[in-house]
């Protein structure tokens, strides 16, 4: 059964909303305090349906999305060609790495205070073993229809919204790195949170939070809190993604993550299911990573913490 925002959890939004405000935690917060609009549950159908689409493109261009490759140039062209549509200014943003032509989509969605941006990211290649459905399109596809909720919508946020999918991550974070470093200071100061999501749907899953910035984990925490789902502090990915170029030049940032080659422990099962002794995800960075590699209720709770965060931090 799909599950949606319980009412704790939204109502739990006006609450990190007033604090945002009367804290002033993230940049340039407003002294004033806004209604917040619940965030919309995201279809986890939806997000498979992107996701069948980034397995279909990886077959069709030698197994794989990975940088440089055609594969990930088609993976690009979908995502675009749904967020045109959907009306949002797109951008793509070209670098070289490893003598490869490397692309970064940027999206933005129309009004809000430019001086306050919520940005929310994932990467959007995988590796050249295999397409990359948990690594990363399952982030990628999140993003993507979250994004397509706000037009759907029609969200009007108190601050600028911005969504981004990144190429080369798997080389080491050089899109990210690249638009970061490209970024004048003043826009740099602009961006008021950095959200990334990077592998959601691991068939063991666990539920871990990103604890650099205490705003934005605390709201993540208070979803799963909602859904009476215990989470943890991410460690296993910790600077390895695509939040780390962000978080270096002082940008907060947070995110979601259910876990990669680290062995789920005993505790760790008896808390969120699955198998102790085994990856989170057996399939990392392996061509078994495709549309069966993936725990549908894992990809679908994170999907649905991603669309309340948006809505919550940029209210």
């Amino acid at each position: 059964m799909k599950l949606s925002v319980s009412g704790r959890a939204a109502a739990a939004a006006v609450v990190v909303a007033t604090t945002l405000l009367a804290t002033g935690s993230l940049a340039g917060a407003a002294p004033a305090t806004p209604a917040v609009a619940a965030a919309p549950d995201i279809p986890v159908a939806n997000v498979k349906a992107h996701l069948s689409q980034f397995q279909s493109i990886a077959t069709a261009n030698g197994g794989n999305r990975a940088h440089g490759r055609t594969g990930y140039r088609a993976s690009l062209d979908y995502v675009k060609a749904k967020l045109d549509a959907a009306g949002f200014t797109t951008t793509i943003q070209q670098f070289t790495s490893s003598g490869r032509t490397g692309y970064n989509l940027i999206a933005d969605w129309p009004g809000g205070d430019t001086t306050r941006v919520v940005m929310a990211g994932s990467h959007l290649d995988s590796v050249t073993a295999g397409p990359g459905i948990n690594d990363n399109g399952s982030g990628s596809a999140a993003v993507l229809e979250t994004a397509l909720a706000v037009s759907r919508a029609g969200l009007q946020p108190t601050r600028h919204l911005r969504f981004a999918w990144w190429g080369a991550e798997e080389l080491g974070m050089v899109g990210s790195r690249y638009y970061v470093n490209n970024l004048s200071s003043a826009n740099r100061s602009r961006i008021s949170a950095y959200l990334n999501f990077d592998m959601i749907g691991s068939p063991n899953p666990g539920y871990f939070v990103y604890d650099d910035d205490p705003t934005i984990e605390q709201t993540f925490k208070t979803y799963f809190s909602g859904l009476g789902v215990p989470t943890e502090i991410e460690t296993e990915g910790d600077g390895r993604s695509d939040h780390a170029p962000f978080k270096n030049v002082g940008i907060p940032v947070g995110g979601l993550f259910s876990g990669a080659d680290y062995v789920k422990t005993s505790a760790q099962a008896a808390k969120w299911g699955g198998t102790a002794g085994q990856p989170f995800d057996r399939c990392y960075h392996s061509s078994c990573d495709t549309i069966a590699n993936l725990n549908d209720t894992a990809l679908d709770r994170n999907a649905d913490a991603l669309a309340y965060a948006v809505w919550t931090l940029s209210s």
